[in-house]
């Protein structure tokens, strides 16, 4: 990750969660998960954080409106209890990456799909957020899922998008140095070249990287702008798992 885009807005881990946590942590496919939703659902939505992990508590508050929506909804704890941590000196951005690379990410996500489905789940979506978007998209190129979303995505580049093989959404901002609009564009013109894979591409104005889930709870537009992207992404999921 070559900019500091991602450390500029981190997500207050500390924070009281707006909304009534229902779910639980439990282990899936050799990872904690936090789990929510009925385990009888055979639908089901993997949430892959950012570089902040599972514990953020807008990204559990959007785990539970996945789940009210009628998801069985999964968010693994990829970072292993290490999130990244802006304040320390000592270990950057870019020394922690070498310790969390998505190519890790995509191989635990693929155990955790297995996992999902000895369930009896029979259709499963993943959306990434920032880190969490290269994992998707892996796995979007394998009928690991038959759905994906990425919002604000990282590392992500064009020939990933050029392997994709299921319906993608892909929501980006229009202030991201990790994805600049140029770049969401490309994504969108491969795309449209690929009649069989099904897209929706959508850039958000006025909004930097991170938007969808380090929000404050506060900021009446920036709680806006993110609620339309998390019906964008719900929706995206009704059409293509229910």
């Amino acid at each position: 990750m070559s900019g500091p885009q991602c450390c500029e807005n981190p997500p207050n881990l500390n924070s009281t969660s707006e909304t009534t946590l229902t779910g639980c942590v439990e282990e899936l496919g050799g990872l904690k998960c936090y789990v929510v939703g009925s385990p009888d659902s055979k639908i089901a939505v993997l949430l892959i954080s950012d570089i902040f992990g599972y514990e953020a508590p807008n990204l559990r508050n959007l785990a539970e409106k996945v789940s009210a929506a009628g998801f069985y909804v999964v968010v693994p704890n990829f970072m292993h209890d290490d999130p990244y941590v802006p304040e320390n000196a000592e270990r950057p951005l870019g020394v922690w990456l070498k310790d969390h690379p998505t190519e890790q990410g995509f191989n635990e996500a693929k155990l955790i799909v297995e996992a999902i489905k000895s369930k009896g789940v029979s259709k499963i979506g993943a959306a990434g957020f920032c880190w969490g978007a290269k994992v998707t998209v892996d796995l979007a190129k394998h009928p690991y899922v038959q759905a994906a979303v990425i919002l604000h995505p990282s590392f992500v580049t064009v020939d990933d998008i050029q392997g994709v093989k299921v319906p993608i959404s892909i929501l980006g901002a229009e202030h991201d140095q990790m994805s600049p609009p140029e770049l969401v564009k490309q994504f969108e013109g491969v795309l449209y070249k690929k009649p069989e894979v099904d897209c929706f591409v959508k850039i958000f104005p006025g909004v930097v990287h991170g938007w969808s889930v380090r929000y404050k709870a506060e900021d009446v537009a920036a709680v806006k702008c993110a609620e339309e992207a998390h019906q964008d992404m719900l929706g995206w999921f009704t059409k293509y798992l229910k």
